[in-house]
């Protein structure tokens, strides 16, 4: 019993089928490429805020404000406090009441950095209600 492999031509037969292999590595490293790149490109976002046209809240009775001015100095009311001295002048307007609202007014010359240190010394000293007042924008009802 014997067994033949060829058919006795040594043509090989044409394959009428398109490989796709080469065609999916390419996409996939197209694929890898942009979950790269599209990060990178969103890095140095321009920001230009505006200004809030909300409705003013009512402003409680007693209100303490800690005022960032745009040289840095601080003041909590109208007593200048250093950020050594901002947790216990804080707790000295508010008389100790945890609880209360703080509203925190900033010049817009003033850093995110300046305005996040005075965030973390309210959240030390125990306030975690902080108000960010902001100017109201021309035209707003």
């Amino acid at each position: 019993m014997a067994l033949r492999l060829s058919s006795g031509s040594e043509d090989l037969a044409v394959a009428h089928e398109i490989n796709v292999t080469p065609f999916i590595d390419v996409m996939l490293v197209l694929l890898i490429i942009f979950m790269v790149a599209a990060p990178l490109a969103t890095v140095d976002v321009k920001v230009d805020l505006p200004a809030s046209n909300a409705a003013q809240a009512q402003r409680p009775e007693q209100t303490v404000f800690l005022t960032i001015r745009a040289d840095g100095t601080m003041l909590v009311g109208d007593d200048p406090v250093t950020a050594g001295t901002l947790g216990t002048a804080i707790i000295q307007a508010t008389g100790a009441d945890r609880g209360q609202r703080i509203f925190l007014r900033a010049d817009k010359s003033i850093t995110y950095d300046s305005i996040m240190a005075a965030m973390n010394t309210l959240r030390a000293a125990g306030y975690l209600q902080i108000g960010l007042m902001g100017a109201e924008a021309a035209g707003a009802a």
